[in-house]
Parts: C-alpha cells; structure tokens; sequence
C-alpha cells in the first residue's frame, strides 16, 4: 500500500507540473496545404503518438514524408491543429535535447512538453528517488537521472572509479603496476537501466556485482538475497531503425544478456521494479496525459476520445498500442460492471488481467478513469523496422500456432501475436496522418 501511494503521489506531482497550455509559436515558413483548423465541438476529438526513429527520421536523416506531414499539422501561425506527443524509446538525452533535434529536423517548433522519452515516467516513482541509485546508459545519464527526481546517483564510471578492480575484460584497462586502493561507495539501494551502454561488458559485469553483492562490491558474491535490490528497466526494444539497412541491436538485447547472465550465475532470474517504455501501458498512459494537456491548451471543450498510434515496429510500438487499447476496454468494462452491479446485476469478466510487467510496474490506474479516452488505435508504416518486402503480417494471428513465431517482446511480457497487428498500415507518417484526418471527418482545405 505504501508503494502504491508514493505512486499515486509522483502521479499528482506529474499532473500539477505539466499543467499549462502548449506553447504556440511562430513558423515563419509558408505553409501550401494545411487541414481545416476547428476546436472539437462534438466527437471528433483525437490525439496523435508518434514514435521517432524509423517513422520521423533515419539515424539523423528525415524521412521526406516527415516534414511535408507536420507542416500540415500546425497553421500559420505554428499553434498545432491537434494534441501530438512524441513518444519514443530513446532515452540517451534530456527531453529537452531532443525537442531541439525535433524541431530542427521538421522545421516546426516541438516543445520538451511533447516530447515523451523511454524514461519519462520514473518522475512517478518517488518511492525510489531518495534511494541511492546506480545508473547505466549512455549520453548524460546523471544530469537525466537528477532531472527525474533522482537525488543521489552513482554512474557506472564512478563505480569503476571507486572499485578499479572489477572492470578487468579490457586488458589495457587493467592496473598495470601495483593494485590501487579501492575507494568504496555507499551501499547502492536501487539499479536504473536508460538505455544501451557503449561498453557492455564493463556494464554487465558491474551491475551483476551490484545485484550480488546486496549493492556494496566490497563485499563477496551471494545469492542468499534474493529477491536482490529493486531493478528498473527502460526501453524493451529488442531491434531499433537506424540509417543501416538492417536493424540494430536495442537496450532490449542488452536486458537479454543481463537476465542470462545472471541466470547463469544464480539460477534465479532477475527480476525488475518496473518495466517502462513502449509497449508497458504506464508509457501510453503517460502519453495519454500529455494529450489532455494540450488539448486543454488548444481550448478543447470535450475530453480527448481516440487516440492514434504510429510506429514501425510490431513488436514495440503496435504491440504496446494494442496492449494499451485492451487496457483501455478492460477499464470501461470494469466501469460498465460496477455501475450493473449497483444496478443488482451481475456480470462476469473472463478476459486475462493484465501483468504488473505489461502495466509498466503499476497496479493501478493512472488518472481519473473518467478522463481516459476510448481506445487507441495502431498505425503501422513501412519506412522503419517493418517492411512489406521483408516481414508479412498474419493473416488471421487467432489461428497462428505461436511456437511458430518469434517473439521480439521483453521475456516478462505474454506472447500474444494478436497484439502485433496493426489498426491500419500504410507507407509513410503523411499516410499515415492523412488517414486519421480522413477517419476523423478533418477534410482537407
């Protein structure tokens, strides 16, 4: 109950700092071709997610698409037309950082308050953010760490620094002469996983000494403890879009590696606090949130009814929609069980509740469930992880035998291929937004 608590704390503490309207900006540029700009009256209020890489950009190289679809998203004077949180995997920088990348690359202004990175909702963990928390990653992890709520943060460098014995499989980074004295650091109570580190060997190996050693490497290997200290993990990617023409390796491998190792040394699996970041539904909740704030900025009188989705990995970006979909119908059945059970009557509910994995760590629902939308559907383009050419989607994934499948999901989420087929597929984002506009009765000027 205390851990539920602090959470519904770090929750209202999120909801009161994002208060505010969307900033509006200037956009000097000329915009040809624009949709009709009306602030919902009546159903048709609906927001956008867009995942990043492989949808936006390649590496550091646009998608043509991309920014023909946003100049279409905002008017003249650069206000945007409808809510649109970006929402992606990337966790390497401050949200911030990549705001700027953004708006640079599309050519119209995005603001750190869209911009949602794997990490974001550790600022609702505040039963962690007093604890003394190892970090691995890569990029400015402790100005990241620290921005979240984190006060007292130890880098992988500063553990390596202070015990100079343990990182040993690079022989040019052993001690060459006599052995230095080890410094020693408190005991570390919590391990926070960003992203990929660039040196996973020196990362594995010290977070394995952190976990069994009950956070204090002096001391000798033991696995009595167990459960070991808390484990939060963002970004499951398994594969990521990148300039290469294959995929690459994402944080989700590195957590591949680690739970095996670890596996293979105790013969426990490793177990995590929370797993944040697409597809866990605390991601798509949080997003959710970010919506309704701007939509509330841009002078919407009725509640954001439908969101949408749009990604190039099945695996990730689809299955994470869908599986927030389902949460999102589980939620307004609950409802409709409550109210018939006032009512006298009783119904049965035996669809499979949902893992503390799948809901990112939480227990409970985030927010008023009055306030959350409908449903969220999924878009699939090919201009990323997925491509018509390489990968076919099923046909009926009711009656596909599983075995039969590889699954790309994190290990502690079901396997359920339903949940990788997309709402709709097209080529590119401009497809993609011309879709929802078109769904959504938007015409165009």
């Amino acid at each position: 109950m205390q851990r539920i608590r602090s959470l519904k704390t770090g929750w209202q503490l999120l909801r009161s700092s994002c208060e505010g309207a969307a900033k509006q900006v200037n956009i000097s540029q000329a915009i040809s071709r624009s949709y009709i700009h009306r602030p919902p009256q009546g159903p048709n209020s609906f927001g956008l997610l867009f995942d990043i890489d492989g949808v936006l950009v390649r590496g550091r190289t646009p998608i043509p698409a991309a920014k023909q679809c946003f100049r279409n998203l905002v008017d003249r004077n650069g206000k945007y037309k409808v809510p649109v949180v970006f929402v992606t995997n990337a966790g390497n920088c401050m949200r911030q950082t990549k705001a700027e990348h953004l708006s640079h690359l599309l050519d119209v202004e995005v603001s750190p308050d869209q911009v949602m990175l794997s990490h974001s909702p550790l600022r609702m963990f505040t039963q962690f953010h007093k604890m003394r928390v190892l970090v691995s990653g890569q990029g400015p992890v402790k100005e990241v760490a620290h921005n979240l709520g984190f006060q007292d943060v130890i880098t992988i460098d500063m553990l390596r620094e202070a015990y100079p014995l343990l990182d040993v499989v690079d022989h040019n980074r052993r001690p060459k002469d006599s052995i230095p004295p080890t410094k020693g650091l408190p005991p570390i109570d919590a391990v926070i996983l960003f992203g990929e580190p660039i040196r996973w060997e020196t990362n594995l190996q010290l977070i394995v000494d952190v976990l069994l050693t009950n956070g204090n490497p002096d001391n000798n290997w033991s696995s009595v403890k167990y459960p070991h200290i808390p484990v939060l993990a963002c970004n499951m990617d398994l594969l990521w879009m990148a300039e290469a023409k294959n995929p690459r390796f994402g944080h989700g491998m590195f957590l591949v590696c680690l739970e095996s190792l670890f596996k293979k040394v105790t013969g426990n699996d490793l177990k995590y606090e929370a797993l944040i970041g697409k597809p866990s539904v605390v991601t798509y909740n949080y997003a959710e949130l970010l919506v309704r704030q701007q939509a509330e900025g841009l002078g919407w009188t009725t509640p954001v009814k439908r969101l949408y989705a749009i990604g190039d990995n099945p695996m990730a970006d689809i299955y994470g929609a869908n599986l927030y979909n389902h949460y999102l119908q589980r939620s307004q059945r609950t409802k409709a069980q409550m109210q018939a059970k006032g009512g006298g009557v009783e119904t049965v509910d035996d669809t499979p509740k949902m893992t503390s994995a799948e809901l990112g760590g939480a227990s409970f629902a985030y927010g008023a469930e009055e306030d959350l939308p409908e449903g969220c559907s999924s878009i699939l383009v090919c201009t990323g992880v997925y491509s018509r050419d390489q990968q076919e989607l099923l046909t009926d994934p009711t009656h596909t035998v599983t075995e039969q499948r590889i699954f790309h999901g994190h290990r502690d989420f079901r396997f359920d291929p339903t949940l990788t087929q997309p709402s709709f597929v097209v080529q590119d984002v401009k497809e993609a937004v011309e879709l929802v506009f078109e769904q959504e009765g938007w015409p165009l000027e």
